[in-house]
């Protein structure tokens, strides 16, 4: 059996970027869910990765002669506190395959077993989170937010022991590298400079090649990766959704969203918001996660910074220049977002505030987040105070205030209701992967039913359609659903 293209430019570096590793074998694998879609955009072979033998590679039993998976060393912060050796505990570097479109990817399984960089951890996944992840990262990429990939989720026949005994899966997982702000740490806190070097090389050879021309190259490095973060970082705000644990570990370089543990999307608006059972003192709650951004991203200039000049003064005062520009990044993304969710077309003063008053508006009324945007653009051909949109808020007079003063701004653009209703739908979206469809769907698959996880993913890879007849995935909890916290996979 082969997989076409795959290649390991990563396994090509030093030895000591990465550890060679064999997965441990599963007693019984069985497909739950294989990504077609996917697939053909890898080119890859999917009616060859569905076939027994395929399942066997999918679960890490059996691979083609020659592939030698690696597990990859990293470091990093977590809530703030820094490892000097992380790496992969339970994910295994199959390899890379170029795409369709000429972008070389990685493929990875998750919960493969363990590694040198296990920690005593078992190196296995149970199958909600890998349920999980495969749901909020296809509805990511479905919301045009850059993020890894699902390829396919397998049943192990294992338990796994977290809390409770639990039914064992392994996710393969696609993306752009999985080369992290903690890869760099990793090396920089060994005072490794000539594989810093060779990371950095690396990343701009696959993720930047565009700068290797420069005069300052590791400068230009530092500056497009806070550029991608930025927009990241921004996009993940104007849907509402939470990461949860926005480790230096789990922030890739490349500018994708990177391991879906305890993540969540908003239902009521608060940006205090945190729903991470690990995340005690809100370290990475909504609001805070631009600010925590700029915190990871200074992490990473400083393994950079010996590259950047040999003049320690001179390049910390070039990393902290660069590290600026990440805020007008992301303002820039997050408010030009903003605008097309509240369906103004043009710009003009006074945008900014309307679009902060409205979050004030939803926060004071505990408004869904996802909801309040979409109905905005359903309630254009209403009369002021009949919308379905006020019927979010208990008490709906500080929203009539508002949207008077939104109409009156929409009313000076010279656009029909149709066109602007479309522009303002192809930006709210619907649908979302909420936090109570989720636990619904994973106990559901637990006890063997895999049909509301099918239902589900169907219905979050569509999130601008209206979908007739699946209106209760777009319905926010009820007080007795709400789910109020969520769990690391580890």
């Amino acid at each position: 059996m082969q997989l076409p293209a795959l290649s390991n430019s990563y396994a090509q570096l030093p030895e000591r970027f990465f550890a060679q590793s064999e997965p441990k074998p599963v007693s019984e694998p069985s497909l739950i869910r294989f990504n077609r879609a996917l697939a053909d955009e890898l080119g890859l072979d999917a009616d060859q990765l569905t076939s027994p033998d395929g399942v066997q590679m999918l679960a890490g039993n059996r691979f083609p002669e020659g592939l030698q998976p690696v597990a990859l060393a990293y470091a990093g912060h977590q809530f703030g506190n820094f490892v000097p050796q992380l790496g992969d505990g339970r994910a295994l570097l199959l390899g890379e395959v170029v795409d369709v479109n000429g972008i070389r990817r990685d493929i990875q399984l998750k919960g493969s077993g363990p590694t040198r960089f296990s920690r005593n951890g078992d190196g296995r996944a149970a199958l909600g989170p890998v349920l999980r992840e495969y749901v909020v990262s296809e509805a990511m990429a479905a919301l045009g937010i850059p993020t890894t990939r699902t390829l396919a989720a397998v049943l192990t026949g294992d338990p796994v022991y977290r809390e409770v005994r639990l039914p064992g899966a392994v996710l393969t997982r696609v993306a752009a590298s999985h080369i992290r702000i903690g890869t760099f740490q990793y090396f920089a806190a060994r005072h490794d400079t000539e594989a810093l070097k060779i990371l950095a090389d690396y990343s701009i050879q696959r993720h930047f090649p565009q700068l290797a021309g420069e005069a300052r190259p590791y400068r230009a490095l530092l500056a497009a990766v806070v550029a991608a973060q930025a927009e990241l970082v921004a996009r993940w705000m104007l849907v509402g959704f939470i990461h949860g644990v926005m480790n230096t570990d789990n922030m890739a370089i490349s500018g994708e969203t990177i391991d879906y543990g305890p993540c969540a999307f908003l239902d009521a608006y608060d940006p205090a918001t945190v729903f991470s059972s690990i995340d005690r003192v809100g370290r990475y709650a909504y609001a805070n996660q631009p600010r925590v951004a700029t915190w990871n991203l200074a992490r990473f200039a400083e393994t950079l910074l010996p590259l950047m000049s040999p003049d320690e003064n001179e390049a910390v005062a070039e990393a902290e220049d660069v590290l600026r520009s990440f805020q007008a990044s992301y303002e820039t993304v997050l408010q030009r977002g903003f605008r097309r969710k509240l369906g103004l077309l043009t710009e003009a003063d006074g945008d900014l505030q309307l679009a902060a008053d409205f979050l004030d508006v939803l926060a004071r009324g505990e408004a869904d987040f996802t909801l309040a945007f979409r109905r905005l653009g359903d309630d254009l051909d209403t009369a002021q105070g009949q919308g379905a949109t006020r019927q979010l808020f208990p008490d709906p007079d500080a929203f009539d205030a508002w949207s008077a003063r939104w109409r009156e701004r929409i009313a000076s653009e010279p656009t029909d209701s149709a066109t602007r209703r479309a522009t303002m739908h192809a930006v709210n979206p619907k649908f979302i992967p909420r936090n109570h469809r989720i636990e619904e769907m994973i106990q559901a698959a637990l006890g063997g039913d895999f049909k509301p996880f099918e239902e589900m993913l169907e219905v979050v890879t569509r999130p601008f359609d209206e979908q007739p007849g699946m209106e209760r995935y777009a319905e926010p909890p009820q007080p007795d659903e709400r789910v109020l916290q969520t769990f690391c996979g580890t």
